[in-house]
């Protein structure tokens, strides 16, 4: 028997590094689950794609090749199997701060200030960017209004050094502690650039001075662990067919729900075939090991949250209450990859509800504004952007309108400014997204709050 799967693919485009790398309005298949940053995309628009396959009844899993055909030319289904070994992964915790050093800096604004407070926790800053001052523009160095894509940004930076520079009189070296904001799609900086010195900047572009040379940003740095990968149960589709030792696959992870619907979420799988054997679990059917492939496997709790989606979705508010903010960071991407198409919008001057009561980080809030407008499972953004986005209409409600904000204490609390080291999520530290932040995108939409 054949039956029809219906794909709900996001479309997303890139975010841009000088936001501090917020994951940006949506993106489901992406590594790691949903983006962003990552990546970090801003979704545009869901399609629906209907593909016919055979049946495989109890079949957790869909490998659609988004990316080897041309342009125009229809997605491939590569396979679908029952399991994953290796998707569902808990990340690796944050590694110790690296130091850095910053040769023949001429230090301006809060740089310059800092170092009047070394030795303190005041000798802080949230963000150095290096734009490199090519001596040639490199063919692969694309620009936009930022600056070129060769620039590279120092994140949680403390200055823990000075001293004269030898490089030239009344300039100083820096030495720095610190991380690089690093995203998976353009990998570790290895290969220092033909520059003749940096520019330096804060996220808001305020300049920071100027700098000859860097010394231990660019250097080949230990590979993260391979983590193997084992598709069970997998059935190859047509043309997916000969000898499988050796091949290629590169194709999104797409969840098989049990009424027959696909969706993304799960990430993409980028891998050779080592080894196949024939499966336990049906004639026909293989046990494909793979060398890795998961940059970013899915968190080992989201197990429990994709299980609530298979089984149909949240039936009741708040069950993302009980996860941390990790998952509730993932609860989000599902809830945004499940999302009903078609439905209207709910008129404006509509009236919402916001349970505040689990408001204790920003994860949450977008958990739970999700909920207020769209139900159990809803959702409304899960980053600024995407949140500014959804109140542009398109995702539920149209502005303007009413949210009663209750045990809105909680949020008081907890959404304050500061700075934010989300567990797990390196590229996402950067300035604190507070309550005055979202107030501000509630007013410029014309949406009344009302705190209870």
């Amino acid at each position: 028997m054949a039956v029809a799967i219906i794909l709900l693919i996001a479309v997303d485009q890139i975010g841009d590094l000088r936001r501090g790398g917020t994951e940006a309005a949506g993106g489901c298949g992406e590594t790691g689950g949903p983006i962003g940053h990552q990546s970090k995309g801003e979704v545009q628009w869901l399609e629906s794609v209907a593909m016919t396959i055979p049946a495989l009844p109890g079949a957790r899993w869909l490998l659609l090749d988004e990316y080897t055909g041309e342009v125009g030319e229809a997605d491939v289904v590569v396979g679908v199997c029952y399991e994953i070994d290796g998707l569902f992964v808990d990340p690796l915790p944050i590694p110790p701060p690296e130091t850095f050093t910053l040769l023949g800096c001429d230090p301006a604004g809060p740089l310059r200030d800092v170092l009047g407070h070394l030795g303190t926790e005041r000798a802080w800053l949230p963000s150095i960017a290096l734009f490199p001052v090519h001596r040639q523009r490199p063919a692969r160095c694309l620009w936009d209004e930022h600056g070129c894509t060769c620039v590279e940004e120092l994140i949680d930076v403390t200055v823990v050094g000075r001293r004269p520079s030898a490089t030239q009189e009344g300039l100083v070296d820096l030495d720095l502690s610190g991380y690089i904001r690093l995203l998976p799609e353009w990998g570790l900086p290895e290969d220092k650039p033909d520059v003749t010195g940096f520019r330096l900047a804060a996220l808001d572009d305020e300049k920071l001075g100027e700098c000859l040379d860097v010394a231990d940003v660019f250097r080949k740095r230990p590979s993260p662990p391979v983590r193997p990968v084992t598709l069970i149960g997998f059935r190859p589709e047509a043309p997916w067919t000969g000898t499988i030792e050796g091949r290629k696959i590169t194709a999104s992870i797409m969840t098989l729900q049990c009424d027959g619907r696909t969706a993304g979420g799960a990430g993409l799988l980028s891998a050779t075939v080592v080894t196949a054997r024939p499966s336990k679990l049906g004639d026909g059917l293989l046990d494909i090991t793979l060398d890795g492939g998961i940059e970013e496997p899915t968190p080992s709790g989201a197990r429990e949250i994709f299980q609530t989606w298979y089984d149909g979705g949240p039936a009741e508010s708040n069950l993302w209450a009980r996860y941390d903010r990790l998952l509730q960071h993932e609860w989000s991407g599902l809830a945004l990859c499940h999302r009903p198409q078609g439905l209207p919008d709910k008129p404006t001057e509509a009236t919402y509800h916001l349970d505040g009561r689990f408001v204790t980080d920003i994860d949450a809030f977008y958990c739970a504004i999700g909920e207020a407008i769209n139900g159990p499972g809803g959702y409304f953004g899960w980053n600024l952007d995407a949140l500014d986005d959804c109140l542009r209409g398109g995702w539920g409600a149209t502005s303007p309108f009413r949210l009663v904000w209750h045990h809105s204490d909680v949020a008081r609390r907890h959404l304050a400014a500061g700075y934010d080291r989300p567990a797990h999520r390196l590229r996402d530290w950067g300035p604190s997204i507070g309550l005055d932040d979202l107030l501000r995108i509630f007013s410029e939409h014309d949406i009344e709050v009302e705190f209870r």
